[in-house]
């Protein structure tokens, strides 16, 4: 029988998604599962964006431009420019989703066996990105007790390498929630300067700040033009993750050209999704003001409900949705295996994503959890009773 490649073998199944089969049963078995462990927002999909394909009128669904639709790409840049952001329509390209984004940088950046630098906890899958490109991530620990801020650069230095090549950061972050400040942002670009490494900014989630908090960009950063690149994606934003449209934004030319060959490679991103993608630019702004306030409030009632429970610690997210929280548990991965198999409190349970596929450090995020707050607040409610009973009577409490 031939063998699976060894990078086959080393990509690590996904912590979101991997306890999927468990839930499937729980559901065979006729328990209502509220799922606490994937970002898919229940916030609808702008009218605009559902409309223009409602209304489309093609004969054919053709191939676009490798680097995405100009139209949409020059609409796109000038959203960014509506931002602080000031780049060109030829500074970015369209990506299936945010994941080929990250997937093209790193191919276009960085050598088999280069390292990327990244604060722990951070988005699973970039895990997976690196072995598909053949380089290492490197973690610089975060931690509860700072609400998951930035680590001291000091403490990054000290993971510098001759391989070093970059930094990756998230933000507002996934899985944590964390907002980066400028001023973290600027200690950042004197690390960055000093070595001279590619800045990696993830920046999904730019959308979902709270209490007042603003976004503050990569691209913002001055004199480090040629080394930031930037991801971003329309799946949190507009509520469209089945589209899967993305961006790769840099001002760099050469890493641009480089990208678009590996873009050429996969023919062209989708077409369908550019078109839900270019006319969701049109979204008014009283619906990011009402989606805000929503997850506020969601936000608020979980951290508060959380916080409540004996024995458990959320920090308040600045960002995003999701949040990492500490729970009185001695493995959080056979906790929420267990919330699927063995436990039910009227007919319901919970599913959570163990936060030690967050880490990279072995042993870290065993008494973890991330919970990403996308269900209505009735629901959560629900959740977070069933959580505080499922702690009660679960044999591994510490």
């Amino acid at each position: 029988m031939p063998s699976i490649s060894d990078k086959g073998r080393a990509m690590p199944p996904s912590p979101i998604r991997k306890l999927a089969p468990y839930a499937d049963e729980a559901k065979r078995q006729g328990r209502k599962v509220y799922h606490l462990n994937i970002g898919q927002p229940d916030i609808p999909t702008p009218e605009v964006a559902l409309n223009a394909i409602r209304k489309l009128d093609l004969k054919v669904i053709e191939y676009s431009h490798s680097a995405g639709n100009e139209s949409y790409r020059r609409k796109l840049a000038g959203f960014y420019k509506s931002k602080g952001i000031n780049i060109d329509y030829t500074d970015l390209l369209i990506t299936t989703g945010g994941s080929e984004a990250i997937l093209f940088a790193f191919n276009s950046c960085l050598n088999p066996g280069d390292e990327v630098i990244t604060p722990e906890p951070f988005y699973a899958n970039y895990n997976g990105f690196a072995i598909s490109s053949g380089i290492k991530i490197v973690p610089v620990t975060s931690y509860i007790k700072d609400d998951f801020a930035l680590p001291p650069i000091s403490e990054i230095e000290k993971k510098i390498t001759p391989k070093t090549k970059g930094i990756i950061v998230c933000s507002p972050n996934n899985p944590t929630g964390y907002l980066y400040s400028k001023v973290e942002f600027l200690q950042l670009r004197e690390i960055v300067l000093k070595h001279d490494l590619y800045l990696f900014s993830d920046e999904a989630y730019r959308e979902f700040c709270y209490d007042g908090a603003s976004h503050f960009s990569a691209m913002m950063l001055e004199g480090i033009d040629n080394n930031i690149v930037m991801f971003d994606s329309v799946s949190k934003r507009y509520s469209e993750c089945g589209v899967r449209i993305g961006a790769l934004v840099t001002k760099n030319k050469e890493v641009i050209s480089t990208a678009l060959k590996f873009a050429q490679a996969r023919l062209s991103p989708p077409g369908l999704g550019q078109i839900a993608g270019e006319a969701s630019i049109d979204t008014p702004p009283d619906y990011f003001k009402e989606v805000n306030m929503e997850y506020t409030a969601r936000r608020n009632y979980m951290v508060e409900a959380l916080n409540k429970i004996p024995g458990v610690y959320c920090p308040k997210p600045k960002g995003a949705f999701y949040s990492v929280v500490k729970l009185p548990v001695d493995d959080s991965d056979k906790f929420a295996q267990w919330l699927l198999e063995e436990f039910e409190y009227k007919n319901q349970t919970v599913m959570v994503a163990p936060a030690s596929g967050f880490y990279s450090t072995p042993g870290l995020g065993k008494n973890e959890v991330r919970i990403a707050y996308v269900l209505k607040i009735d629901d959560l409610k629900n959740a977070m009773e069933i959580l505080s009973e499922a702690l009660k009577v679960y044999p591994g409490r510490i």
